[in-house]
Order: C-alpha cells, then structure tokens, then sequence
C-alpha cells in the first residue's frame, strides 16, 4: 500500500490531515524534520506532505536532505507562508508542489493523487489507460495490442500531454519542453503535430486532445 508522511509541529492539523489522508493510503508522521529524518531512513516512503516551520529542522533542510536520498519522490509543501521568496526557495530545493494554509483537505487528496500518478509514470517510464501505453524507454506505443507510429516530437509531445492529464499547457509552454528554448519552431509546427496526433490516435477513445482557444492544448482522460 502506498505510503504517504505528513510532517508538521502542529498537533491538531496533523491528527487532522492523518485521518484524512490514511482513508486512501498507509500514514506515517512527524513533528519535525529530525523525527521525519530518521523515519525515511529506515522505512520506505512514497509521498511526503511537509511543513516549512518546524522545530529542530525545518521543510527546508528536510526536503533537502530527502532530496539526497530519493531523488523522485513527490514532496507536497504545506505552510503558512504565502511569500514567493518561501515557494521559490522550496521548488528550488526540488518541492514538487505548493499549499498555503488553511488548505482544503479535498482538495489536497487531488493533488496527492496527481503527483502519485506523475511519480508512477516517472519510475516506470510508461504510461497505461486503458488499452492504450506509451513506452518512453522503447518509444513504442500500442492501442489494444495493436503497434501505433509516434516519432520523434509526435511521441514526447502526447507522452507530455498525459503525463499531466485535464492541465492546460499554453503554445509556448509546450513549445519550450518539447522543442527546447532555441528552437526555431513556431506554432504552425505545434499544430501540425496536433492534428497528425488526432489523425493517428483517432481510434482512442480512453482520452482526447482538447484545444483551448488562444491559450493551448491539454489531453483530457475520458471516465
């Protein structure tokens, strides 16, 4: 069962987002980021919700420390501190997502989810709805046991697009991580690509590319 650690010095908010997070995963927690510490030394961990100010060691040195031993694993940072200088220095450190407080717990239970599900692509290197997978180490894509040709941009722009399913990514965003900062690409090249995806995957029906007029694209999964 996935395991997820809440570190926070305040009693009342961690029993509170105890009860709510262990009713759809396994709870570990801490008062600190020295208790916090010594727990992902000895017991594997999957997500971690962490405070910034806390006795001992704050979300900060924590995060960092984690950081050294886990590379990949999601850090969702809940504090009072609504300053940019706090957000920037804890995306920095490798935070993978952001809450001030009060937080809405339903909410919260969301992005948990959505950065489990990045964390899984990520390790696996695949992604699966349905009858359709993406193999970002083979660069094979099948439909139903059925092999689909994506090449090159085609590929990592769809692989992109799932991986961060019903987010709205604008032209120049995508432009930026698929193309890279100095390509000469505009987006006539980005639309082409769209339409040869639409074109190719016509047959799947576990998700769609959905334009957003003036803004961008998102790829939305279909319940």
């Amino acid at each position: 069962m996935i395991t997820v650690l809440i570190v926070d010095d305040d009693e009342n908010l961690r029993t509170i987002l105890c009860e709510k997070v262990s009713q759809s995963y396994n709870v570990l927690s801490a008062r600190n980021g020295e208790e916090a510490l010594e727990i992902v030394n000895k017991r594997k961990v999957d997500l971690a919700i962490v405070d910034i100010m806390m006795p001992k060691m704050d979300g900060f040195e924590f995060t960092k420390r984690l950081r050294e031993l886990y590379e990949n694993v999601p850090i969702l940072m809940m504090t009072a501190k609504h300053d940019f200088s706090s957000k920037n220095t804890g995306f920095s450190l490798g935070v993978d997502d952001y809450m001030t407080k009060p937080v809405n717990l339903d909410e919260m239970m969301l992005r948990i989810k959505a950065l489990l599900r990045r964390y899984k692509i990520n390790a696996e290197q695949k992604i699966k709805i349905g009858g359709f997978t993406m193999n970002a180490t083979s660069y094979e894509v099948e439909y139903n046991g059925e092999p689909i040709e994506l090449v090159g941009k085609q590929f990592d722009l769809m692989y992109l697009l799932l991986s961060y399913p019903n987010q709205l990514f604008t032209k120049s965003k995508l432009m930026e991580r698929v193309w890279g900062f100095d390509s000469k690409s505009d987006d006539t090249t980005l639309r082409t690509h769209i339409n040869l995806l639409r074109n190719k995957l016509s047959k799947v029906t576990e998700f769609e590319i959905i334009t957003i007029k003036g803004l961008g694209y998102k790829a939305v999964i279909n319940e």
